[in-house]
């Protein structure tokens, strides 16, 4: 499988600067939702890439550095929990990733996206681009944003369960998990928590 159809497709069209931008965290009871974008040097060997969720957290973590160190650009964003609310995930998913997008400190002039969905009711890809469905295991760049968005995330609940330990937000990161309904249940909703996703309980 070539990781890099898309890119060169774009380049093919007259594009120089192409950056994948993925998201991590639509899915948790709590938290912001996290996005990353990324321009890699077309064809740069980082060997292991692969989608995020394919990966351990031992390999996601020993691949997040090396991405940074080999990317011509990056960026991480995030839209917060009471954002979420107040909108909606589909909304919250695409402004995180315009604003990382917006965060590259080269500017790109086409993004592949992740998934089959560029808008939502409050926000929208605003450059040149392509949805790429299941793109963070079919191209470089989208994979490897992939990894940034779900590290920046994994490392972001590592840091709030010390301000919230009774909810162990490191073991589920604020996943729907059976301890963390159970948590949950115990305790009732943080200030973190994405009272919209909450509905069962």
């Amino acid at each position: 499988m070539n990781l890099w159809q898309y890119e060169k497709e774009a380049m093919m069209e007259g594009y120089t600067a192409v950056c994948g931008c993925d998201e991590a965290g639509a899915g948790p009871l709590a938290g912001p939702v996290y996005a990353a974008a990324v321009i890699l040097p077309m064809g740069v060997d980082i060997p292991g890439l692969n989608d995020s969720k394919k990966l351990s957290e031992k390999k996601r973590e020993a691949l997040f550095p090396v991405i940074q160190e080999k990317a011509a650009a990056w960026s991480a964003a995030w839209v917060d929990n009471e954002e979420i609310d107040e909108t909606d995930i589909l909304s919250a998913r695409i402004k995180a990733m315009q604003l990382a997008i917006d965060g590259l400190a080269q500017a790109p002039d086409f993004a592949l996206i992740d998934g089959n969905r560029d808008h939502g009711q409050t926000a929208a890809i605003t450059i040149p681009h392509r949805c790429v469905v299941k793109g963070d295991s079919l191209s470089a760049s989208i994979a490897a944003a992939s990894v940034l968005a779900k590290v920046s995330r994994d490392h972001y609940m590592a840091e709030v369960a010390k301000q919230y330990p009774e909810y162990r937000f490191d073991r589920h990161k604020g996943y729907g998990t059976k301890l963390h309904y159970e948590l949950l249940r115990a305790y009732g909703p943080s200030p973190i928590h994405r009272r919209t996703f909450l509905k069962n309980l």
